[in-house]
């Protein structure tokens, strides 16, 4: 083979290695954004979830126990078909209480037995209020068990006189879910958490255990919709050392 060959050949390969490099990172690009989108998506989904519950003040959290919690879970839309619970319904997010007001969402998902009485296909929208640090460390595990790992008690609903203080002395998480309307205190007995940290990854570019120990707000950028579920939290529960009030 002549010098001139082989240094076409080369120039070849050089050239294909470069289109093959170029394209993965076109994809890694494209899967990157995908997340992102995905994460924002998650967090509207969970704010629209609690706003519609809290607007209901007799049916829902009591404000005095939003006060207290030190972090607020929304998962919504929970798929459950024969009481298991489906992988790709059981995302969320999570919200925790910094000195700096509520964090930007962190991502979860929850899968498990039986998260409610219905029986069938349902989709099911779940509550937890995180109510102490041992509730908060079990978050950063690569997963855990509510009832197993966690204590786990349904939650008060409405204005129900003493209720509030009582839970608040017992329990590490308050548990609540709705389902065709119904909203509820529910002991969700068997559920599994774990971080989605693929999202976690994509947005922050830490994991959850990472930002859940992180005592200021983070700066995700600019995806539309991020802020969306801490902000509705601060709504109904407002954080000491800022200027967030909960709104009637």
């Amino acid at each position: 083979m002549t010098f001139a060959k082989q240094i076409r050949k080369l120039a070849v390969v050089i050239a294909f290695g470069t289109l093959i490099s170029a394209t993965a990172l076109a994809q890694s690009a494209d899967d990157h954004e995908a997340k992102v989108k995905a994460a924002a998506t998650q967090s509207v989904k969970a704010a629209k979830v609690f706003d519609e519950i809290m607007q209901i003040p007799d049916q829902a959290i009591p404000r005095d126990l939003l006060a207290h919690a030190k972090a607020i879970a929304v998962f919504p839309h929970v798929i459950k078909a024969a009481f298991v619970v489906g992988a790709e319904g059981g995302r969320g997010v999570v919200s925790r209480r910094t000195n700096a007001g509520w964090s930007e969402p962190v991502f979860f998902r929850a899968g498990g037995p039986s998260v409610g009485p219905q029986i069938g296909a349902s989709a099911t929208d779940i509550v937890l209020v995180l109510m102490n640090d041992d509730a908060i460390a079990h978050l950063m595990k690569d997963r855990f068990e509510l009832g197993a790992d966690a204590a786990v008690a349904g939650g008060p609903v409405g204005r129900e006189a003493g209720a509030g203080t009582d839970a608040l002395m017992h329990a590490e998480i308050l548990s609540y879910s709705r389902s065709r309307g119904l909203f509820a205190g529910v002991n969700l007995k068997g559920v599994v958490i774990k971080p989605e940290d693929d999202l976690n990854l994509a947005v922050y570019n830490k994991r959850a255990h990472e930002l859940l120990v992180a005592d200021r707000r983070e700066a995700p950028g600019t995806a539309g919709g991020l802020k969306a579920f801490p902000r509705a939290v601060s709504r109904y529960a407002a954080t000491s050392g800022t200027d967030e009030k909960p709104s009637e």
